[in-house]
């Protein structure tokens, strides 16, 4: 199996009282593969995953999971931790009819490289469904290097890393020129995809796609096929928004702007997230509002 397109990491909506809005979920669901996202990330980081009760994480995903039946399209789940023994039972416990396994690195315990490729071949020699490494190194304290990459790249039952670096750097050029051809890189910080596409990434799971979806998914085609020149285009129009989107930590400000568009019930987060400040949503709301302006239609299409 090999991942491509784009892939929405969506938001858990609560209600005022602080409940999961089931609804506003299934909506956000059915919005984001109508708009052309290839699938969904149910349970990532941008869900607050960590915040939510065993009961609220089945729930999530059985929305999703439903979602995507209906629309033929890929679910990726999130699962696991920095504990290995835990992290196997997580992924085991996952239905084979999910698409893969999003796994973040070990985080805190800051484990040697060696002691991360240990980890993710124990997942990956029983998980039901192939896995995603999730790399994302400032928030697990965990810079991993092209050789260790390329050694997970190799493992048959790991087909995909979702890259978020902060940049790109030599170790994501040399993982862009070196990689297996079945084994897809997936742009992860929404500010640096356009760059990572350049280079060949298969497509992204990126959360300011929830708001512009179509937007989005032009941008992974159009770095794909082309044209270039409205590749470039999208790529500006899409990195304020990107940039106003994460001012504050995600997803505050993205679910701030849903609650003001009336597509979830509130913009309430679960600490120790804060909401986002009025300055910000207000940023967001004009960001969102330039971009939807600024793009020519012929490039949604």
């Amino acid at each position: 199996m090999t991942l491509a397109g784009l892939f929405v990491p969506l938001v858990t909506p609560f209600t005022a009282d602080g409940a999961l809005g089931a609804d506003a979920l299934e909506g956000l669901a059915h919005s984001a593969l109508t708009e052309g996202a290839t699938g969904l990330v149910a349970l990532g980081t941008t869900a607050e995953a960590a915040t939510l009760t065993a009961v609220e994480r089945a729930l999530v995903v059985e929305i999703c999971a439903r979602v995507c039946r209906e629309h033929h399209a890929q679910l990726i789940v999130g699962a696991g931790s920095n504990c290995t023994a835990d992290s196997i039972d997580a992924v085991a416990a996952l239905s084979p009819h999910i698409t893969a396994a999003l796994t973040v690195v070990p985080y805190y315990t800051r484990p040697s490289e060696a002691g991360v490729l240990a980890h993710f071949q124990a997942l990956a020699a029983t998980s039901p469904v192939p896995l995603v490494i999730y790399n994302i190194p400032y928030r697990t304290g965990r810079i991993l290097g092209a050789d260790t990459l390329g050694q997970l790249a190799a493992h048959p039952n790991i087909i995909g890393v979702k890259h978020a670096v902060g940049s790109i750097d030599d170790t994501t050029i040399e993982l862009m020129r070196t990689r297996p051809a079945d084994f897809a890189v997936l742009a992860g910080d929404d500010l640096f995809a356009a760059p990572l596409l350049a280079l060949g990434a298969a497509g992204g799971i990126l959360a300011s796609a929830t708001l512009v979806t179509a937007q989005f998914a032009a941008l992974v085609t159009a770095w794909r096929d082309g044209p270039l020149d409205e590749a470039r285009a999208l790529s500006h129009r899409l990195a304020a928004l990107s940039t106003a989107l994460f001012a504050e930590p995600n997803p505050t400000v993205i679910k701030a702007v849903l609650a003001a568009e009336g597509r979830i019930p509130s913009p309430a987060v679960r600490l120790p997230l804060l909401p986002a400040s009025e300055a910000s949503t207000t940023a967001a709301l004009t960001a969102l509002e330039n971009c939807s302006r600024e793009l020519p239609q012929k490039l949604l299409v």
